[in-house]
């Protein structure tokens, strides 16, 4: 994988868009490079909440999820660097992993909301 973060539109969505420092809704699947499946909150049967762009989750998230809108569905492919670098996490990921992610957002809370 390449150093750089890539980010794939699989579906535009038209709705609200992505925002730093707004608390969004979503759902997702992680894989590692060998395509098994780290994480997803399919899985768990429960979308995924967190504040975007401020560091609450991993840079990849933060940069990639940027400008995209409600009834999205992206693809992400983070090098380990923008994702948990020299730390492993859990007993799957290893340090220096590269991330895949698939996620959809469901909706996305602003301030003004």
């Amino acid at each position: 994988m390449s150093n750089e973060l890539t980010i794939t539109d699989l579906c535009v969505g038209e709705g609200k868009e992505c925002v730093k420092g707004a608390l969004i809704t979503t759902h997702y699947t992680g894989w590692l490079e060998d395509g098994s499946v780290f994480d997803s909150s399919h899985q768990r049967g429960k979308p995924f909440q967190c504040v975007i762009g401020t560091g609450r989750v991993i840079k990849g998230w933060d940069q990639g999820l940027m400008g995209m809108r409600v009834g999205g569905k992206r693809r992400l492919s983070v090098p380990a660097h923008l994702a948990y670098g020299e730390r492993s996490v859990g007993e799957h990921i290893k340090a220096n992993s590269d991330l895949q992610f698939e996620i959809e957002l469901l909706e996305v809370l602003t301030r003004d909301d």
